[in-house]
């Protein structure tokens, strides 16, 4: 672990801005290194502070300047969409289409890479936006949402690296692949550092109980990527992050 934290450079946050949003902010800290992606990803949920942070702003201000606790919520996830691109909500779509929607692994595969999106990816892209506005909502009309925000924004983007040190590829192509093998230690220093940020933002019960769900919900998708496609895609660690923010969420939301 050691190791790990002598190795860290500040220009792996760019790297990590590059690779899982849109934002111009890439250069911020030093140009970006694809080569060292996969070592980059202990600064996953340090990228979810940021996403969260300008999520937070936007919304905070339309709300503080009158806007219902709901409009302040579809601001919050419209944010999150154009800072990353999407890339996330694109990931569960592909991922429930491919899951349910193929019958062996190979046509699973096929499906996720398909850029047409089945009733499967529809139905999971909707609950998911109702479950995330219901939480959102509830907490912006009890007034607290900068500090559960940022702490699931940055949690869940914990979970991407663990399931790609603990998983094979699935494939021999894609975004994950291009990434390449995390390291176990660095997968756990983004988990300490995600942990510390909620620690601070939500306290010790709130975080100890998001961080079990966030781990539930993380393994749970790696069995069920193992099960149906044997192994990991950008797509699967696209949904795991939502899934597990969402998951958080409803942690943190049940403390207000």
């Amino acid at each position: 672990m050691r190791d790990e934290w002598t190795n860290c450079r500040p220009a792996d946050v760019s790297t990590a801005l590059g690779l899982l949003t849109r934002l111009p902010l890439a250069g911020l800290l030093g140009h970006p290194d694809l080569d060292r992606s996969a070592r980059a990803a202990w600064a996953y949920p340090l990228v979810g502070v940021v996403v969260g942070t300008l999520a937070w702003a936007i919304a905070g201000l339309a709300h503080w300047s009158g806007a219902g606790a709901g409009l302040a919520a579809v601001l919050v996830l419209t944010v999150g969409v154009m800072a990353t691109g999407g890339m996330h909500e694109d990931g569960l779509a592909d991922t429930a289409d491919g899951f349910w929607g193929g019958w062996d692994v190979s046509r699973r595969l096929e499906i996720m890479k398909d850029s047409r999106v089945g009733t499967y990816g529809v139905l999971a892209l909707v609950l998911a936006f109702l479950a995330r506005f219901s939480a959102l909502e509830g907490m912006i009309a009890a007034g607290a949402l900068f500090a559960p925000l940022v702490a699931a924004a940055a949690l869940s983007r914990a979970s991407m690296p663990y399931l790609m040190s603990l998983m094979p590829h699935a494939r021999d192509t894609g975004l994950s692949r291009d990434v390449g093998a995390v390291s176990r230690p660095t997968a756990t220093l983004g988990a300490a550092i995600a942990a510390a940020i909620s620690l601070v933002l939500m306290g010790l019960a709130a975080t100890a109980l998001a961080v079990l769900a966030v781990m539930v919900v993380s393994v749970a998708m790696g069995w069920l990527a193992d099960r149906k496609i044997e192994g990991q895609t950008g797509d699967v660690l696209g949904a795991t992050q939502l899934l597990t923010e969402i998951a958080a969420l409803a942690v943190f939301g049940a403390f207000f």
